[in-house]
């Protein structure tokens, strides 16, 4: 039973291993995007384009939006089960609606190439 304690407690110091690199690799990138966003606002600053002030808040705002978490808003609910794919052969035929579309945009390219070339004889 001792090499299921030991395992138990390597297991917990990698653990804790991890998140302590991981903390110190976001606090370098946070830093690193201070130290940029700073460069720029002073740039701008010097350019006249913003205050000190708005400088100021523009550095914090972009602090501010590195630290929250993005949430990207997914059309479909996740249910658990993997997206469904469907694949189609090159040799089965498109359906009705989209041969109408195909049939619509090419009549469309080639309105518009005669259109072109229309237009390049007048110049």
């Amino acid at each position: 039973m001792a090499g299921f304690g030991d395992l138990v407690q390597k297991a917990f110091y990698l653990g804790v291993g991890l998140a302590a690199s991981a903390g110190e690799k976001a606090g370098e990138k946070l830093s690193d995007l201070r130290s940029q966003a700073q460069k720029l606002a002073d740039e701008m600053v010097t350019k006249g384009e913003m205050t000190t002030e708005e400088a100021r808040r523009f550095v914090d705002d972009m602090i501010k939006e590195a630290q929250t978490p993005t949430v990207e808003p997914s059309t479909n609910p996740p249910t658990g089960e993997p997206r469904r794919i469907e694949i189609l052969s090159e040799d089965e035929e498109p359906k009705s609606s989209e041969t109408k579309e195909v049939d619509t945009m090419r009549q469309q390219v080639q309105a518009l190439q005669e259109e072109l070339r229309r237009l390049k004889r007048e110049l």
